[in-house]
C-alpha cells in the first residue's frame, strides 16, 4: 500500500466528481489535502475529514493566475509544501466551431489547460528542491482523440498531454515525475445531462440512453469510476512509479483501442 504520510497533495476542482475521488485516495494514503472549487466545500470537506487527514479549501478561480497563486501560498503557509499536484479542473461546452462562443473558448482554454501551466510553474521549485514531487494531470482520451463540437475541449486536453510530456523531460534527472490520466466516459453531472437529454428527445428510458450513449464511444459499456481514477493517481504516485515520466494512461474501457 502507498503511504503519503507527511506529504500534502493539491487538487484543483476536487469538490465533487473525479476531483474528489482522486482527493480522497491520496488523503486515505495519508496525504494532507488542499481542495479547490465551487461544489458542495462542506461536503468534499466532511469526505476528506472523515479519512483522518488534514484537509483545507481554496476557491481559486481556475482562470486567474493571481487567484492560482493565492491558492499554492495558502496550502505552502498551511501545510509547509506542495508535494503532490493533481491538475483535474475542467469545463465542457459543446458546440460547432463556427457558432462556438468565443468566451466560452477562452474559458475552456484557461481552466483546462493554462491553469495547468500556472500550477506547475508554481510547485515546480519546491518539488526540485526537495527531489521529490508528482503532478498528475486529468485530461481525458479527447487529449488523444478528437469528437465532433468539442473544439475547445480537445484543443486544450490535447495541450495538456503535450504540457505533460514537456514537463516530465524538463525533469527527466530529478525525483519528480509528471503524468497524465486520460479518462473515458465518468458519470458527472455533465454526462448525465447528455443521457437525460437523449432520453428526452429520443422518448426512450434513461438505461437506454445510458447504454446507447456508452455505445457509441466506450465498449465496455461501463462507466469509469472515480475511485478507479483516484487508484491510478495514487499508483503514480508510488515508489513503482518513479520512473514513469510523461505518460498517458489511459482508463477509457476500450475507446481508444478501437
Amino acid at each position: 500500500m502507498t503511504t503519503l504520510n507527511g506529504k500534502t497533495a493539491l487538487v484543483t476542482g476536487s469538490t465533487s466528481g473525479i476531483g474528489l475521488g482522486i482527493a480522497r485516495a491520496l488523503a486515505e494514503a495519508g496525504a494532507n489535502i488542499m481542495l479547490n472549487g465551487f461544489g458542495d466545500v462542506d461536503a468534499a470537506l466532511d469526505t476528506i475529514g472523515a479519512t483522518g487527514a488534514q484537509v483545507a479549501h481554496h476557491p481559486a478561480d481556475m482562470r486567474k493566475a493571481d487567484e492560482i497563486g493565492a491558492m499554492i501560498a495558502m496550502a505552502n503557509e498551511r501545510f509547509g509544501a506542495v508535494d503532490i499536484l493533481v491538475n483535474n479542473a475542467g469545463i465542457q461546452h459543446v458546440s460547432s466551431i463556427e457558432s462556438f462562443d468565443a468566451q466560452k473558448w477562452d474559458d475552456i482554454i484557461a481552466i483546462n489547460l493554462s491553469s495547468g501551466f500556472h500550477t506547475t510553474r508554481h510547485v515546480l521549485p519546491g518539488m526540485r528542491a526537495r527531489n521529490w514531487g508528482r503532478i498528475v494531470n486529468i485530461a481525458s482520451v479527447h487529449g488523444l482523440v478528437g469528437s465532433a463540437g468539442k473544439s475547445a475541449y480537445v484543443a486544450a486536453k490535447h495541450g495538456l498531454v503535450g504540457l505533460t510530456k514537456v514537463t516530465a523531460l524538463e525533469t527527466a534527472g530529478t525525483g519528480v515525475t509528471c503524468n497524465a490520466i486520460c479518462p473515458g466516459f465518468v458519470l458527472t453531472p455533465l454526462v448525465q445531462k447528455q443521457i437525460d437529454d437523449l432520453a428526452t428527445r429520443e422518448g426512450i428510458a434513461t438505461d437506454a440512453a445510458r447504454a446507447r450513449l456508452l455505445g457509441e464511444k466506450q465498449p465496455s459499456g461501463q462507466f469509469v469510476t472515480p475511485e478507479q481514477l483516484g487508484g491510478l493517481a495514487l499508483m503514480l504516485c508510488s515508489p513503482l512509479a518513479a520512473e514513469v515520466r510523461g505518460a498517458t494512461w489511459v482508463a477509457d474501457g476500450g475507446w481508444t483501442a478501437q
